[in-house]
Parts: C-alpha cells; sequence; structure tokens
C-alpha cells in the first residue's frame, strides 16, 4: 500500500504537521498522566480506522512501559477490569467527542461530569486537546492511506 500524498516530504505538510506536534508537546508537557494519554490517543485511532496512528500509539505506549493486557483490551474498555475510573472517564470522553457527528448533543454533559470528577481544569484542557489532535491527525491519514507498520518508538522525536 502507498499513500495518496507523502505528507512527510510535502513543505507545506511539514509546516501543518509542526503545529499538530506542537500542541502535542504542550499536552505531554502538563499534568495529564501519560498513560492516560496514550490510551486516549490509541482508542481515537481505533474508532477511526487510523492504523498508523493506532501502530504508532500502541508501540509507543507498549515502549513507555504499558501492558500488553491493557493495550489489547483498549477496543474493549467498558468489559475490561484494567482501566482505574479516571482512565474509563476519560476514554468514555475519547469516544464522544471522536463520535460527534453520530450524537445528537456531542459530547453529554454525564461523561463532561464524570471526567471532571478526575481530572483538574488544566488536566481537563489538555485531555481534550489530546482528543481534538489526535483526531485531526487520524483525519489526514486515513484520507491520504498512510501505510502502517513501519513505525518505531521515537520515530518522530
Amino acid at each position: 500500500m502507498e499513500a495518496r500524498l507523502n505528507l512527510f516530504e510535502s513543505p507545506l505538510a511539514a509546516k501543518l504537521l509542526k503545529h499538530f506536534v506542537s500542541a502535542g508537546k504542550v499536552v505531554s508537557d502538563s499534568t495529564l498522566p501519560a498513560a492516560t494519554r496514550e490510551l486516549v490517543l490509541l482508542r481515537a485511532s481505533q474508532i477511526n480506522g487510523c492504523a498508523f496512528c493506532t501502530d504508532m500509539h500502541t508501540k509507543d505506549a507498549a515502549h513507555a512501559g504499558e501492558t500488553a493486557q491493557r493495550l489489547h483490551l483498549v477496543a474493549a474498555w467498558r468489559e475490561a477490569k484494567v482501566f482505574t475510573e479516571a482512565e474509563r472517564a476519560a476514554l468514555e470522553l475519547t469516544e464522544q467527542g471522536t463520535r460527534i457527528a453520530d450524537a445528537a448533543g456531542g459530547v453529554t454533559d454525564e461523561a463532561w461530569a464524570n471526567a471532571a470528577k478526575h481530572y483538574d481544569e488544566e488536566q481537563l484542557v489538555a485531555l481534550v486537546a489530546t482528543i481534538a489532535t489526535i483526531n485531526a491527525f487520524n483525519r489526514l491519514n486515513v484520507i491520504v492511506q498512510q501505510p502502517a507498520g513501519d513505525y518505531q518508538p521515537g520515530q518522530f522525536a
């Protein structure tokens, strides 16, 4: 499989991606737990069918010490006993924030209130920014059919 556009060689894509990556860096420097951030990145990528980002975030999470069991269960997190209540709240917010077009009112007040029980205001900003940014990355990669499988942890550091 070959991508429709080469985002890695396009000067315009390089400028755009630089800003997306900068937004991600701001979030990674926040107090939102890194494990939560990786779970959110992975779950949104799964929902959006972004193979490139699913590959990347699975490998990055494993490299950072996430267990294979938890990574395998992200797609079925509701039935899995391996996630904290805070992680569950973040995953619910991720699903609702990613599936905005599928939900009449977007993110429910219940999902927001549940997340707010576990995260302070700055962490909520980081969580929302993570969801928004990964959705943008997912859409870029899905539209251009970016192939997956070759990513190495830290490749874009």
